[in-house]
């Protein structure tokens, strides 16, 4: 992988394959430990994170506890040294021997994307996930915000509910699964109408903050200028992008979906048909967790579905079970 001492990137390309890579959320103790024991290149992703982080990240992802990993200082960069241990050790073993079409990352997971495409290196994608966790972290203090998840109804219902209250979509999850946030009174009120307007289930989401809406704004200067100070390339493997679901393969771009993208809504479901559209019929999930392969499943009937999130994934799949 160019840019990062750690991996390699196929030189060979799977016209129908994309890379997925998850978000916060996903994480749990004890992740990564059997990568780190029985992997070399994976070993040598989670001791390089240490290195770049000044901290041990690693023992945090094996040791917890849940609620210091939960931390989102520590859970981002733990999600993304995650995951580009879980893709080392698929290339490792030889699970993963071309690059994809495509590649795509939920919230804090485009950053892991990036990383895997080649457009940002290892020491540039962590300090710049440092840096968005700490914004992110102060915008969600002050006012104290809320989400919640809203499923079995409309997303242009949902829509017209949170433009009532003055909050905002966060997460396009699915056509029916609209994550909400803002003002955590009206996040609560927007949850009575959505159960009046007949959603199945509204659950309230267990977060610091309401991620990827307007009370997240006193974070973009500060991204902005951790975005300018980053060495940000074009990207080997194009990106379909939280922000848009298009297609994006200019460093310029990738600059400016950084910049922007804790403020606006995680467009997944948009994004999972533009792979979809453009032939990938093989979604491979790397990280904790098994989230987004369970959300194409959904929306890609007849998809081709792997996830690495530990060895004994590795195992299974060289098995062909």
């Amino acid at each position: 992988m160019a840019n990062s001492r750690a991996l390699i990137l196929p030189s060979r390309t799977a016209t129908d394959v994309a890379w997925l890579f998850p978000g916060q959320g996903a994480q749990q103790v004890g992740m990564g430990r059997d990568l780190f024991e029985h992997s070399s290149a994976a070993r040598s992703i989670f001791l390089e994170a240490d290195k770049i982080l000044g901290f041990a990240l690693s023992e945090i992802c094996f040791e917890g506890p849940d609620d210091r990993l939960g931390d989102t200082i520590f859970t981002q960069p733990a999600i993304v040294t995650m995951s580009m241990a879980c893709l080392a050790a698929a290339i490792e073993s030889g699970l993963v021997d071309a690059r994809p079409a495509l590649v795509a990352g939920h919230s804090v997971g485009e950053y892991s994307a990036l990383i895997a495409a080649g457009s940002l290196s290892l020491d540039d994608g962590l300090h710049l996930v440092q840096e968005r966790a700490r914004l992110m972290g102060a915008a969600a203090a002050n006012p104290a915000g809320a989400m919640a998840a809203v499923i079995g109804l409309d997303e242009a219902l949902v829509s017209s509910i949170c433009a009532e209250e003055g909050i905002d979509v966060c997460n396009r999850n699915l056509p029916a699964q609209t994550v909400i946030g803002g003002d955590a009174e009206a996040v609560e009120r927007a949850m009575t109408k959505a159960k009046a307007a007949g959603a199945a289930r509204v659950v309230a989401l267990n977060v610091s903050g309401a991620f990827h809406s307007r009370l997240m704004q006193p974070a973009l200067a500060g991204m902005a200028v951790a975005v300018r100070s980053a060495r940000v390339h074009d990207p080997a493997v194009p990106l379909v992008a939280n922000t848009s679901a298009d297609i994006v393969s200019s460093a310029a771009t990738v600059a400016s979906e950084l910049a922007s993208q804790v403020a606006q809504p995680v467009r997944w479901h948009e994004s999972v048909a533009r792979l979809a559209g453009a032939g990938v019929t093989h979604f491979i999930e790397f990280g904790p967790g098994k989230v987004l392969t369970g959300l194409v499943r959904r929306l890609v009937p007849g998809a081709s579905l792997t996830n690495v999130s530990g060895i004994a994934d590795l195992a299974r799949a060289a098995a062909g079970v």
